[in-house]
């Protein structure tokens, strides 16, 4: 009999352990999950220097009535973006600058995957 209550006990944690950690793994705190594309991004020791070339080339900043984050898509039209240069690294993404904070974009859906603190 306590074999058989320690090997139900086994099967249930078996069978259990997996819902669990995929249940904690959908799990967020204030915010929805936000699924992008992920893709080479600036590494963070290049952040500094890039944020210098972003304000070196005068890029224009536009203006959105919704707040900048990660996931946002930015309009189809009136946003112009810019090719990150090869000195920061390879990426797939675009830059622009948007209220006044750097992103970067996803160029085909126009998703914010960063903005550059």
């Amino acid at each position: 009999m306590r074999n058989r209550i320690l090997a139900l006990a086994a099967l249930a944690a078996s069978i259990g352990s997996p819902l669990a950690a995929q249940a904690q793994s959908s799990v967020t705190v204030g915010r929805a999950p936000v699924v992008v594309e992920s893709g080479p991004t600036i590494a963070v020791e290049q952040r500094p220097a890039f944020r210098d070339y972003v304000v070196e080339q005068r890029v224009p900043a536009f203006r959105i009535p919704d707040r900048v984050v990660v996931g946002a898509t930015l309009p189809e039209s009136g946003v112009t973006y810019y090719d990150v240069p090869q000195r920061f690294g390879a990426t797939t993404y675009r830059y622009t600058v948007v209220n006044g904070e750097t992103v970067l974009v996803e160029p085909r859906s126009r998703r914010i995957v960063e903005v550059m603190d």
